[in-house]
């Protein structure tokens, strides 16, 4: 099993979904110790955003012969993520909610697999996802309550994740959650036990599957 590792928070080390994330890819290792984990912190190697030229490189319209060393330098970094990607069987995300959505590191990180041709296509029906067989393996968290009550309908994260990965033809995608965490130490502490023995149960549910 190849397991790529992803983090997303500012927060680094201090962060509730980096200990997320990184409790789950442990899970697995341990009870899967031949798998293979390739790690980024996207915060700490952060992945330059989208721009034109960097686009060109993969949707096959950059001019032959035509750029300078730092795009050809940002295609193949392209080319690098997405290979990774497509090597990968599983994805965990360590992603936080940030203003109701993802953090920009792991959008950037996103614009540069959605690659057409190789993670999906267009045909006349409509769009086709290219990526399916693989699992994703979400450790969100929140500050807040959003997966139910008033604030439900602001979740623009794990919605727009599911609907992105389901976008590649990822439609099988775990969720590991913790909310409540600016709520005070007492509910913060409760969330992360809950969400510790949520993953148990999804690393459980994976290494079924």
């Amino acid at each position: 099993m190849n397991i790529l590792h992803l983090d997303s928070s500012i927060a680094a080390q201090a962060s509730a979904s980096h200990q997320l994330s990184r409790q789950i890819v442990d899970g697995l290792t341990h009870q899967h110790p031949a798998a293979q984990v390739r790690y980024r912190d996207l915060v700490a190697e952060p992945v330059p955003h989208l721009t034109g030229a960097i686009a060109a490189g993969f949707r096959g319209t950059a001019p032959a012969g035509e750029g300078d060393a730092t795009v050809a330098s940002e295609h193949a970094r392209s080319e690098a993520l997405v290979r990774e990607f497509l090597d990968s069987q599983l994805i965990v995300i360590g992603v936080p909610m940030y203003n109701f959505s993802v953090p920009s590191q792991l959008k950037a990180w996103m614009d540069r697999i959605a690659q057409p041709g190789r993670t999906f296509r267009y045909t006349a029906e409509g769009p086709v996802g290219l990526a399916g067989g693989r699992r994703i393996v979400l450790a969100s968290t929140r500050g807040g309550m959003y997966s139910v009550g008033n604030a439900a309908g602001m979740d623009f994260q794990e919605a727009y994740l599911r609907a992105y990965f389901g976008f590649l033809g990822i439609t099988d995608v775990h969720v590991v959650r913790a909310e409540r965490l600016t709520k005070g130490a007492e509910l913060r502490e409760q969330s992360l036990t809950a969400a510790g023995v949520a993953a148990q149960a999804v690393v459980a549910a994976v290494l079924a599957g």
